[in-house]
């Protein structure tokens, strides 16, 4: 796991969800590649603080939106090979 260990990179996906419809968006998937998953996840708080302000308080409240985001291992194509 030695070298795969420093090649790997992280993804960070976003999904977009409503409790009062009971269902989410489709993901989506930033192009940037994070370093560290340390990197990866302070990123997604902050996009996903920056787009509940974008949606606003009265969309967030009246449809119960809630984002949650994850920072997936990835070995970039690349190194793969």
């Amino acid at each position: 796991m030695g070298d795969n260990h420093k090649s790997m990179k992280f993804l960070l996906t976003i999904v977009m969800c409503s409790s009062v419809a009971n269902t989410c968006m489709p993901p989506h998937s930033f192009n940037k590649l994070y370093p560290t998953s340390y990197e990866c996840m302070i990123d997604g708080y902050q996009k996903s603080l920056d787009k509940t302000v974008e949606i606003g308080k009265a969309e967030i409240n009246k449809h119960g939106i809630y984002l949650k985001f994850d920072c997936r291992g990835v070995i970039p194509e690349e190194e793969a090979t």
